[in-house]
């Protein structure tokens, strides 16, 4: 069977999978062992051991520790007052933008991609916090989500970002760069995200509570007094990783030692609160990890199918203009969020379009931002987008559901990409200016 045609045919044994209302994970999984065995004509001993391989390996990879680490961090400040301080510390100074607290999903994300490097840790991280508060204080639940679905993906284009680690690795240029050149890019998304949920506010003055309050200069301090935990969460985090004391991984662990720390301060620090806390980051992290390592099963079998390297190879052999070649790449990759994890596209693409992107005289760093954008995309495309896996664990709601919620933000991220390439300075200033052409 040729590969497009085994590619049908396992978008179709998953939309049945799905459609029978099978878990996700499970779902992955039983497409993956139908693939190995059916299109691939693997022995069913052979698919089994391949399965046990990729699984743990995929499961034990150290990148992966940061996730339940962060998503503890969260559970931590979740069920303490912190989470609570944060709202009455940033309702003075988005009281008056249209929106109001809906930003705080653009702005903790924004926050927090720049600690985790994860996007899954990000949206659990965030959306731990802001949730279920938006909702109870009257705020469009649609938009609330939709927003953690968006801004989460920033978890992988800001530093220190884990995908731009790869693709530097890959392709031989300065992860320094790349995480220079992610900066500028990431704020335009956020820009984006906040200035769609303004336009949304005055067209709609329904999706938050009506009513302002007035604040005095006073006020406005104590605020900075209630964000201060968090802040100081943040700049311990960041601290370690940009000062070169910790890794992504190991700042996580920072990260809950810093936790710890100002609840023992804030006098909060309880064993019932530790006990929670640890019981719903078993949840949530298993839930996200458990889809991670099933989605790597998946990415392998249609790396044994050489589906994406046969669309790579079709696409080189088009002979296109610069333009047409990134527009091709676009769909090449937006098609391939659907099946694929974000990592396993960079590994397994990787080889055969820089090549090609170079040649049409593209910048390698440039190509690099533009590749997490579209790989960003693919965690807002389902079945196997994996922010729409997270919220869809913390809200409770269908697949579906988040993912008509994200369909704005999805097509904001369409925009950033149209943006960053007809503007390659937005990637390439900082990293010239940092150091040097």
């Amino acid at each position: 069977m040729d590969p497009f045609t085994s590619g049908l045919a396992l978008l179709a044994m998953l939309a049945l999978a799905l459609g029978c209302g099978v878990w996700i994970f499970a779902g992955l999984l039983l497409v993956s062992f139908g693939g190995l065995w059916l299109l691939v004509d693997m022995p069913l001993s052979r698919v089994v051991s391949i399965a046990g391989s990729i699984t743990y390996r995929a499961a034990s990879t150290w990148e992966l520790a940061a996730v339940p680490l962060f998503i503890w961090v969260a559970e931590l400040i979740f069920r303490s007052s912190v989470s609570e301080r944060l709202f009455r510390g940033l309702a003075p100074f988005v009281d008056r933008v249209p929106g109001r607290l809906l930003h705080t999903n653009v702005l903790g994300c924004t926050m927090f991609a720049a600690v985790s490097g994860s996007s899954a840790a990000t949206t659990a991280t965030v959306g731990k916090i802001t949730s279920s508060e938006l909702v109870s204080r009257g705020y469009d639940a649609r938009l609330a989500v939709g927003s953690l679905a968006g801004a989460g993906s920033l978890g992988l284009l800001l530093p220190p970002s884990i995908a731009m680690i790869i693709y530097g690795i890959l392709a031989e240029v300065s992860v320094s760069r790349l995480f220079a050149a992610g900066v500028l890019p990431g704020l335009v998304v956020a820009g984006l995200y906040s200035g769609f949920i303004m336009v949304m506010a005055l067209i709609r003055p329904g999706i938050a509570p009506a009513g302002h309050q007035s604040f005095a200069p006073r006020d406005y301090l104590r605020a900075l007094g209630e964000l201060s935990p968090v802040i100081a969460l943040m700049a311990i985090v960041l601290g370690a990783i940009y000062s070169g004391i910790a890794t992504p991984s190991e700042a996580a662990a920072v990260g809950v030692a810093a936790a710890f720390g100002l609840l023992a301060l804030m006098g909060e620090l309880r064993w019932r609160l530790v006990r929670d806390s640890l019981m719903g980051t078993v949840r949530t992290s298993t839930m996200v990890c458990i889809i991670l390592t099933s989605a790597a099963l998946l990415s392998t079998t249609l790396g044994y199918l050489h589906l994406p390297q046969e669309l790579g190879a079709a696409i080189g052999a088009l002979g296109l203009d610069p333009l047409a070649l990134i527009a091709l790449l676009a769909v090449f990759y937006l098609v391939l969020g659907v099946f694929v994890d974000g990592v396993a596209i960079i590994v397994m693409t990787l080889p055969m379009t820089l090549p090609l992107v170079t040649a049409a005289g593209y910048d390698p760093v440039w190509f690099g931002v533009f590749l997490v954008l579209m790989v960003e995309i693919g965690l807002l495309t389902p079945p196997v987008g994996i922010n729409l896996f997270v919220l869809q664990g913390l809200t409770g709601w269908s697949l579906g559901q988040v993912s008509r919620a994200s369909v704005p933000f999805f097509l904001l991220f369409g925009l950033a990409v149209m943006i960053l390439v007809a503007f390659p300075q937005l990637a390439l200033w900082l990293p010239e200016a940092l150091y040097g052409g």
